[in-house]
């Protein structure tokens, strides 16, 4: 039981780490994916690009820039916010293709009926075509925070003190990797479960509000 507890001691770091990078793709991956459908060629070309950087640049190589590289040469950055931001800017990446996704599914003829009724973009955004694109988004934003919930086991290899790296100290100190290891991915299971049965549950709920 100690054992347990002792690698349940990094659920809530693991829990921070996710929820504060999944915000920050959420919210920022909104104008990101924006700037990816301008009819503008500048504007989606430079938010193309920045996708295609972060999204290229595996995670453990992000948090190595992050806290080895400004960390230790520029600025004073504590492992949990490197990791925050690492994970922050491949979730904003990540999310931005998610909601493009969702907005191209849209049918075009719905701005053009929009228009038509006297809506502006901002409304016809706002009020037709989002909530759309939500519920298109969410099976695959669901699946992302999943993954992103396991790639923060990653955090560990800069000291976050995540479940990984409780299950990594608790095999030092038994010598007993198998032991310690399958009781985080055993953690890891019990906590992706319920986020996959809420996302069933949210696309289920906005399947019957919203018409496609």
């Amino acid at each position: 039981m100690s054992d347990m507890l002792a690698i349940l001691s990094g659920l809530p770091w693991t829990m921070a780490l996710t929820a504060v990078a999944l915000a920050l793709g959420v919210f920022f991956g909104v104008p990101l994916a924006l700037a990816r459908r301008s009819r503008h060629a500048a504007v989606w070309l430079a938010a193309a690009a920045v996708i295609a950087l972060i999204r290229s640049i595996p995670p453990l190589v992000w948090l190595f820039i992050l806290f080895f590289g400004l960390g230790t040469g520029y600025i004073q950055i504590s492992p949990f916010l490197a990791a925050a931001v690492a994970f922050g800017l491949i979730a904003t990446a990540n999310m931005a293709e998610i909601y493009r996704g969702g907005l191209m599914a849209i049918q075009h003829g719905q701005w053009d009926a929009a228009e038509a009724l006297g809506l502006s973009r901002f409304h016809t955004f706002a009020d037709v075509v989002a909530p759309q694109a939500l519920r298109v988004s969410l099976p695959s934003a669901a699946s992302y925070a999943i993954g992103l919930l396991k790639d923060t086991a990653t955090a560990s290899t800069i000291g976050v003190m995540e479940l990984t790296f409780q299950a990594n100290q608790l095999s030092q100190r038994t010598f007993s990797g198998l032991y310690a290891f399958g009781i985080a991915a055993a953690i890891y299971i019990l906590i992706s479960l319920p986020v996959a049965w809420l996302a069933r549950s949210a696309d289920s709920y906005l399947r019957t509000k919203v018409a496609r």
